[in-house]
């Protein structure tokens, strides 16, 4: 909207850089273009706004497909008043010189003709489409027929209107409808993540089953390898009393073999200390063969008493006495 300011009798606007102005006077033009600043008279100027950017316009209107589906477009159209000067002659754009607001709508009678013209263009197509047709590929079928259909409308062109652009945001049918076209996907779905569980499960117990072989071969190769652990441990008890067995066998042999030795030994040791005592007996019975009998006597009695206790008193019977002089004074031919 322009900006006016007040003065007694005039009046300065001020355009907008997006605003086409046009100021008429008598009927002829005095001043217009885009982004003008002039002072003017309200009581003999007639001025016309015209906004030249571009400016979109939401649709959402309901068409029916050729299986009798209602079904509800959505769609944005952008548009740019090319010609301002023409739309200012074809639509009432005029301004209050007062205040700059517009004295009617012409933006909503621009969005009027778009609409019907588009909602004309997308209900044409949409009757030859199925539901599902519609739904697939009208977004893009309907996109081209509307931007088609509003660039060849000669109102528009006649307004100095151009299209932009135009976007099919969604085409959606009824409620219970969409519902029942979505069971089939979402059964779908559902068996795809039913499948997906049963998948997750079958692996899940088959690791569990390679986990619980791989407990077992592992259990079996403990086994096996205890088992070989005692057959060694066994053989080596073996090794160990055959060998223990062969050591004391040999410790014995030695000891039996030292015991002959010693026996043999003795034996000899015996048989020269006889030896040696028969010849010292002998020798000593060769010295007292040829000797008196009194005198051995006297040797005899002196080596009893060597070995006779400790006598005190010893008495002598004159007999005895006399008995035994006799013996030792008597001649050695009458013994």
């Amino acid at each position: 909207m322009a900006d006016v300011q007040r003065r007694p009798l005039l009046r300065h606007l001020r355009g907008a850089p997006t605003t086409y102005v046009r100021h008429l006077r008598r009927g002829k033009p005095v001043h217009e273009g885009v982004g003008v600043s002039f002072w003017f008279r309200p009581l003999t100027a007639v001025i016309s706004e015209v906004p030249v950017d571009d400016r979109e316009l939401p649709l959402l209107f309901h068409a029916r497909t050729a299986d009798y589906q209602d079904v509800s477009v959505q769609a944005t159209v952008t548009y740019r008043i090319e010609e301002p000067a023409l739309a200012a002659r074809r639509l009432d754009f005029a301004i209050n010189p007062d205040t700059g607001a517009w004295r009617a709508a012409p933006l909503d009678q621009v969005a009027t003709m778009l609409t019907e013209s588009a909602q004309q263009h997308a209900l044409t197509l949409a009757a030859g489409m199925t539901l599902r047709e519609a739904i697939i590929g009208g977004p893009v079928e309907l996109r081209d027929a509307v931007t088609a259909g509003l660039a060849g409308d000669a109102r528009l062109t006649d307004t100095g209107i151009t299209i932009v652009g135009v976007r099919v945001v969604a085409v959606r049918p009824e409620a219970d409808v969409e519902r029942a076209l979505q069971t089939p996907a979402r059964e779908e779905v559902q068996q795809e993540a039913d499948r997906a569980t049963y998948e997750r499960r079958a692996l899940a117990v088959e690791r569990e089953r390679a986990i619980a072989e791989n407990e077992m071969q592992n259990q079996i190769e403990l086994a096996q390898r205890e088992e070989q652990l005692v057959a060694r441990r066994g053989h080596n008890e073996r090794r160990r009393a055959e060998e223990d067995a062969a050591a004391a066998w040999v410790a014995a042999r030695a000891a039996s073999e030292r015991e002959k030795l010693a026996a043999v030994t003795q034996a000899e040791n015996r048989r020269e200390l006889g030896a040696a005592e028969a010849e010292a007996n002998a020798a000593y019975l060769a010295v007292y063969r040829d000797m008196d009998p009194a005198i051995l006597l006297a040797l005899a009695a002196g080596t009893l008493a060597e070995r006779l206790p400790e006598i005190g008193q010893l008495n002598l019977a004159p007999d005895v006495l006399t008995g035994a002089l006799a013996r030792l004074t008597a001649p050695r031919d009458a013994t």
